[in-house]
């Protein structure tokens, strides 16, 4: 007798009259606005454009769908194309099924086009959205909890996961490792590593983003082995741990040589934002008005010395003579006591 589960949804969809409210697609949904989010903190922090996150992601979001999907569709191509399948599931995304390896492939894709289009470097941006990612992707495995996927081994542990039957794809009604909580918890970890490294390491030109790569196949693999759904398998290893063993060591190469051949963290990562320059404080005179553009209007004027102001009864300050203005014609030498407001003899 099952003492306690976690309980799986009756429906993973809720129709709001005509339009149905796919959990998975929300789940989707919501990983990227935190993503999104929190990268658009982080490239602040490292003297980034407010916006400059969400522009690039514009790119990178559907590029990353297309690519989940396709890897998804490969892989398991059977599920679409086989004897007595529909093609046309291949793309219904919004009954599960994206790759998180081809995610970020061709993820990765759109973010080059997007960075290119603002002339900044891919690895500064995707080292600001490294840990974002991550919490995205402990968001959008809880679609698999709405779908009822994707879960492990049968078991009777006390956080056992329960699923229900459907004959029609061959699901068997039972309690099972709930894989999709464990990759969840996993990715909160790795965000939590990552923005750690992050600090105490000053990392930098996209080596931050590579942490989160390795961090994540380590988990990825120990997961796949849970996992009892439908795969293809080389020398006894599903295919999907195979790959987390070589993006594993891609990424640890690529963090070693990086390091070596590009140390520390980038100064600047965003050229136009360097530009502007801070914004001056108010009431601070010294500070420069900035343009409409944002850069500076020019240097502050010098401040000229007053004349000073003779007082009544004063005599004029002695000023170095010179040749009189031959004009003018001959007059008292300047300096002398001859006064212009003094009455003169008319000739």
């Amino acid at each position: 007798m099952d003492i306690a589960y976690i309980p799986s949804p009756s429906t993973g969809v809720i129709h709001l009259g005509p339009v149905p409210l796919r959990g998975y697609a929300f789940c989707i949904i919501i990983g990227v606005f935190v993503a999104v989010w929190l990268g658009n903190r982080r490239w602040i922090a490292r003297g980034g454009r407010t916006g400059t996150v969400a522009d690039i992601a514009v790119w990178a979001v559907p590029f990353g769908l297309v690519g989940g999907r396709l890897y998804h569709v490969i892989t398991d191509y059977e599920l679409y194309f086989g004897e007595g399948r529909d093609w046309v599931n291949a793309f219904k995304i919004w009954e599960g099924g994206l790759g998180i390896w081809g995610a970020v492939a061709l993820g990765a894709v759109g973010a080059w086009i997007g960075c290119r289009r603002r002339g900044i470097p891919l690895p500064a941006w995707a080292d600001a959205l490294a840990p974002g990612l991550a919490v995205a992707q402990a968001i959008g495995r809880w679609g698999n909890w709405f779908n009822q996927e994707l879960y492990g081994k049968a078991t009777d542990l006390p956080w056992a996961l329960k699923i229900d039957a459907d004959p029609g794809i061959g699901r068997i009604a039972g309690t099972y490792h709930p894989t999709f909580l464990y990759e969840s918890l996993w990715c909160l970890g790795v965000a939590a590593l990552v923005i750690w490294a992050d600090r105490r390491f000053t990392l930098g030109h996209g080596r931050a983003f590579a942490l989160y790569v390795a961090a994540y196949t380590v988990g990825r693999f120990w997961i796949e082995y849970l996992r009892v759904d439908d795969a293809h398998h080389l020398l006894g290893l599903r295919l999907n741990g195979w790959t987390s063993i070589v993006v594993f060591l891609a990424a640890i190469v690529y963090m070693i040589v990086s390091a070596k051949l590009r140390p520390g963290r980038e100064t600047v990562v965003e050229p136009a934002a360097a530009e502007d320059g801070p914004e001056p404080t108010p009431g601070d005179k010294a500070g420069t008005a900035q343009s409409a553009a944002g850069k500076p209007a020019g240097k502050p004027v010098k401040e000229l010395p007053r004349k000073p102001v003779k007082k009544p009864g004063e005599k004029p300050a002695d000023t170095p003579s010179g040749p009189a203005d031959p004009a003018k014609g001959a007059g008292p030498a300047a300096g002398s006591d001859a006064s212009a407001d003094k009455p003169g003899k008319k000739l």
